[in-house]
């Protein structure tokens, strides 16, 4: 690409001028066309080359192709309304930040590779056993965590973390994961340690995960806890949406019931639901 096209033509004198064309000489609107059927990354690329290509990835039916179909649904989540004075594109690039609605204690963002939604859930929105007891859990304030913030358990005998979302998710296929850390990290000189000094009981009894949905689908997992000091996502199951204008309810739970035997150390950061096609890309336990 780049290359120009020399074209020769006759003046009036019989002499050949030479004309050279190039990608400049491409109609807005054919290159237009082209990029409907590029991904966001490839448009924002092309949109370097020229002026032609820089008005044609501006397009609003370039982008209105790239935005989920319940984009308004989406918009009025974290702007409270869908804004007037916005081009298709800037909506776009608005959904593809981190945007905190709930109070902060929840975020949403396109995942730019596949323009499909994702969706955090704080530990914070979650309904934690023993939580208010500070024998059992604290509260930590780290830069790890998006929602700035972990819940951290020293020791406990009947672990249960539940929670539940209802949304508009777009249609398609979606796995849920935890984010945890077993282990405690902190900084030392300027270097990331990690205090895996309550970790223990995690290697008797696997874990337990599971997720239905409001139309009734089910997703049952377990694993046992490994790697202290590294955050990974435990994956619980996968759910597909067919309408996305109509909301979807999705309660998930992570237990180890287990009452003989104790355990600890583990760091709670939040619920993860994204694409499936996402999945390949996360650091898992």
């Amino acid at each position: 690409m780049g290359a120009g096209v020399s074209v020769f033509l006759s003046d009036n004198d019989g002499r050949d001028s030479h004309v050279k064309t190039g990608l400049d000489d491409i109609p807005e609107s054919c290159v237009a066309s082209i990029l409907l059927y590029l991904d966001p990354p490839q448009i924002c690329k092309l949109a370097r080359l020229n002026r032609a290509f820089r008005g044609a990835a501006s397009a609003d039916f370039v982008w209105d192709s790239k935005l989920p179909s319940n984009y308004r649904y989406l918009i009025e989540k974290v702007c409270g309304q869908v804004p007037v004075n916005l081009s298709k594109k800037e909506i776009y690039a608005r959904l593809c930040q981190p945007n905190p609605f709930d109070g902060g204690t929840r975020e949403l963002w396109l995942d730019m590779s596949t323009g499909r939604i994702c969706l955090s859930i704080s530990s914070k929105a979650l309904s934690i056993t023993g939580i208010d007891d500070r024998r059992y859990w604290k509260r930590i304030p780290t830069e790890e965590s998006r929602f700035r913030s972990v819940a951290y358990l020293q020791q406990i005998w009947w672990f249960e973390v539940d929670g539940q979302v209802e949304f508009q998710f777009p249609a398609g296929t979606y796995s849920l994961f935890f984010r945890l850390q077993l282990g405690r990290a902190s900084k030392r000189f300027g270097r990331r340690v990690c205090n895996p000094e309550h970790v223990h009981g995690w290697d008797i009894k696997p874990v337990r995960f599971q997720l239905s949905t409001s139309d009734g689908q089910h997703a049952l997992s377990q694993c046992y806890l490994g790697e202290p000091g590294n955050w990974g996502h435990c994956y619980v199951g996968d759910f597909v949406v067919e309408n996305p204008n109509a909301p979807t309810k999705v309660k998930f739970s992570m237990t180890q019931i287990d009452c003989t035997h104790t355990k600890g150390g583990l760091c709670v950061d939040s619920v993860l639901i994204c694409p499936s096609e996402v999945r390949a890309r996360l650091k898992r336990f």
